[in-house]
């Protein structure tokens, strides 16, 4: 089978593919990343996982696979105060995957794979993938492309520490400014099997967490070779579904 690009297909050879082929639609964040990464990072690092995992399943894959433009923007309104953040509302970012998910099946497509490369867009994948597969019937996969490895010894993902910047090194380093190490972090209070939302938190943090300075481009590499990998393997088992 093969990997055909959304946005350099013709309208004939969509309509041809789209009912059994499987579509990978990435999608990312325009925030701040702390002192050292560029605000494009999640968008980076999701596109470049999504595009290089395709073209590697695309020999292997029972169907053709399309792989649409990543979607740059993303729910980041908690990184709205550090400035440099381009952000969508939840209920915003909700409605634009479901409206491209619901176009998706207007196009007569049938599946559909979310990947995401930004922690706050979690929530708007898993139901914005509810509420379209139910209402349309698209066959929706979500997949967060960081849990696709388990590497030891660095906070997975974090937040522009050690793994998205050894990732960025591996990627775009050029994308990557001078790193420092940094003040110990405060201790957090938390309470277990709770998840709270502080606004306060970020702030505290100087919106970035762990240490990007022990990130390398070798680690990363490895990292972002290990997500393709994965990924691949993935996307290869959801096109022998029926």
């Amino acid at each position: 089978m093969t990997m055909l690009r959304w946005q350099d297909s013709t309208r004939a050879r969509l309509r041809e593919v789209l009912p059994d082929g499987l579509v990978i639609l990435p999608m990312g964040a325009i925030e701040q990343h702390g002192p050292h990464l560029g605000t494009g990072t999640d968008t980076v690092l999701a596109g470049t996982v999504a595009e290089r995992a395709a073209g590697r399943a695309a020999d292997r894959a029972d169907r053709d696979l399309v792989l649409a433009p990543v979607l740059p923007f993303g729910a980041s309104d908690h990184h709205l105060p550090f400035g440099g953040t381009l952000s969508l509302s939840v209920p915003t970012a909700l409605a634009v995957v479901s409206d491209l998910a619901r176009s998706v099946v207007e196009s007569a497509g049938r599946r559909l794979v979310l990947v995401n490369g930004h922690g706050g867009n979690r929530g708007v994948c898993h139901a914005a993938a509810s509420a379209v597969s139910s209402r349309h019937g698209l066959t929706v996969t979500v997949v967060h492309y960081w849990e696709l490895l388990a590497p030891a010894g660095a906070p997975v993902p974090g937040h522009a520490g050690e793994f998205e910047t050894a990732m960025m090194l591996a990627t775009a380093p050029e994308l990557v400014a001078d790193r420092s190490p940094r003040p110990p972090l405060p201790e957090e209070s938390t309470v277990e099997g709770c998840d709270m939302h502080d606004p306060k938190a970020w702030l505290r943090i100087d919106g970035y967490t762990d240490e990007p300075a022990a990130a390398t481009a070798e680690r990363g590499a490895r990292w972002l070779e290990e997500c393709v990998h994965a990924l691949a393997d993935r996307l290869v088992r959801l096109a022998r579904l029926p």
